[in-house]
């Protein structure tokens, strides 16, 4: 079993930037897809940003194009940790940000919340115009 535990969520002003971190336990960390949905209030959970397992590079990227360009996912996988990092902030962002882990996850369903095993409990973020 992994257990993921959100954290960094809070309250900024548009524009302003938010740094979630994502702590993993129980699993090989680096073996997993990570992922980062969020869900605001009446709408239906969202792909925000995904990491693929190691690679030479770290992991393959993939971002919703709402948050392209502002958005950026990482991990440490020495610290099986997984980041998201929000710059320009708006306020349609605001959101319960939650992470995920899958393994065998392709590129062409990583959007999909049901391809992923493990959810942590939710950080929320909001942003005042």
């Amino acid at each position: 079993q992994v257990q993921l535990v959100e954290s960094g969520g809070g309250l900024v002003q548009a524009g302003g930037s938010l740094r979630l971190s994502c702590a993993a336990s129980g699993g090989t960390f680096s073996t997993y897809v990570m992922g980062w949905f969020r869900q605001a209030p009446g709408k239906e959970r969202e792909f925000v940003a995904a990491i693929s397992w190691i690679t030479w590079s770290g992991g393959m990227t993939y971002y919703a194009d709402s948050v392209k360009g502002r958005f950026t996912i990482s991990r440490d996988n020495a610290k099986s940790t997984v980041y998201l990092q929000m710059n320009s902030l708006k306020p349609e962002d605001t959101a319960v940000y939650y992470c995920a882990a899958g393994r065998g996850i392709s590129a062409v369903v990583l959007t999909n919340p049901t391809r992923y095993d493990y959810w942590g409990q939710g950080t929320q973020v909001t942003v005042s115009s």
